[in-house]
């Protein structure tokens, strides 16, 4: 739309002058709307007189609301499906690690045999439930000659019976160190 053509057309909608048309629209970059507004606030807009609406102005208007309408139950959507989303990760999660807890066993060696060998969960229950006495009788285990290791499947089994070997050499060194002390004295 030309620049004279949009004059005219706010000439029309809000009864002001071609000048104060003129002026608004050159201010405001040549936006229409934006020219609107500002002769709005400075008072020049004539108020529309009672049921001259049109029906195209209540057409658009209509399709505002139902845009708006629209717009609110999306939003209310996405907040719903990010709960239930966000539910249904978490509760994947839980099911996969309790699915693992169950595939890999915790083993108990003694003399470089398998004395026993539990799932995962059970150690983790028993940490949980019986920490004070779990953890000390881990720890003591050690250094009567109880290894420990993880069987199962995944990259991190591997890992963690590196430490499990690292934690039962420490502790063999150490009752060495014992006693070696024990004996010179």
């Amino acid at each position: 739309m030309e620049n004279f053509e949009k004059v005219e057309k706010i000439v029309e909608k809000t009864g002001v002058s071609y000048e104060d048309a003129k002026k608004a629209l050159e201010e405001s970059n040549y936006d229409m709307l934006d020219a609107i507004i500002a002769l709005e606030r400075q008072g020049k807009v004539n108020e529309p007189k009672e049921g001259t609406y049109t029906a195209g102005a209540s057409q658009d208007m209509q399709n505002v609301q139902k845009f708006e309408l629209a717009r609110r139950q999306y939003e209310n959507d996405c907040k719903k499906n990010n709960f239930k989303e966000g539910f249904r990760k978490l509760a994947d999660i839980f099911r996969t690690a309790f699915r693992k807890s169950l595939e890999i066993n915790f083993c108990i060696n003694k003399g470089g045999r398998n004395v026993i060998a539990v799932p995962l969960l059970v150690l983790i229950l028993l940490l949980i439930g019986f920490f004070w006495i779990t953890l000390p009788a881990l720890v003591i285990g050690l250094f009567f000659g109880i290894s420990y290791s993880f069987t199962g499947v995944d990259k991190v089994v591997v890992d963690v019976n590196s430490v499990c070997d690292k934690a039962s050499q420490t502790a063999e060194n150490i009752k060495n160190e014992f006693k070696k002390e024990n004996e010179q004295k």
